[in-house]
């Protein structure tokens, strides 16, 4: 696109000047081209795919980072200020039945906010009827306050409820009573009957259990 629209200008955002031959950036912007080649040519890029398929056979690799993912918090949009790659999308939003089949999907450009996943979820269950009775996700505290906060609760709140899978709701603030309360995947005061059931051991001795695998994807739909 920037080839058809620009020519033969330098590919650094907002540069006008002319490309220098063989390469795609001017010459006040060559050292720019000479970095992105090195960190970006195929000899390299091997290299490091080579490397890290190998970093965990190391002796000195121990284990990995285990830094926590803030699942609760928007993700930002970043800009570019160069087109020497194509652009990518941020990210492919899926909606999983519990079974684990895809039901829709769609492609997130810059980010997954959750003002986008409600117009997401708005455009595949359109009426009442068609919504599931649970939409689990990581981030369904920050959806739910989203909700709250633009007015779209008030068409969600009669036949769905907002979940976080149980994987991230552990990460999930102990004193986030919206959370607590609301997105809890396996309430055990009788508030989600169907979300968790009654199970026995072999010693015939009653256990709950959770009754949807939350696990299949980042969106997850339920039908009690």
């Amino acid at each position: 696109m920037h080839e058809v629209a620009q020519g033969a200008q330098c590919r650094l955002k907002d540069c006008q000047n002319q490309k220098i031959a063989g390469t795609q950036t001017c010459q006040q912007h060559r050292e720019v081209w000479r970095r992105h080649i090195m960190t970006h040519g195929r000899q390299r890029l091997e290299g490091f795919r080579r490397a890290l398929n190998r970093s965990t056979d190391l002796p000195w690799v121990t284990e990995a980072d285990e830094s926590t993912q803030p699942h609760d918090e928007d993700t930002p949009q970043f800009q570019r200020g160069n087109y020497l790659t194509a652009s990518r999308f941020y990210c492919v939003e899926t909606i999983c039945a519990p079974c684990g089949v895809v039901i829709a999907w769609t492609k997130f450009a810059k980010s997954e906010s959750p003002t986008k996943i409600l117009q997401f979820l708005d455009k595949v269950y359109p009426s009442e009827d068609s919504r599931p009775d649970y939409i689990c996700i990581d981030k369904a505290c920050l959806v739910l306050r989203t909700s709250i906060s633009n007015g779209t609760w008030n068409m969600w709140k009669k036949t769905t409820r907002f979940i976080v899978d149980s994987y991230h709701y552990v990460n999930h603030r102990t004193t986030d009573y919206l959370c607590r309360k609301w997105c809890n995947p396996a309430p055990l005061n009788g508030s989600a009957p169907n979300l968790v059931i009654v199970e026995h051991d072999r010693q015939g001795q009653p256990y709950h259990k959770r009754a949807f695998n939350t696990q299949v994807s980042l969106l997850l739909t339920c039908r009690e």
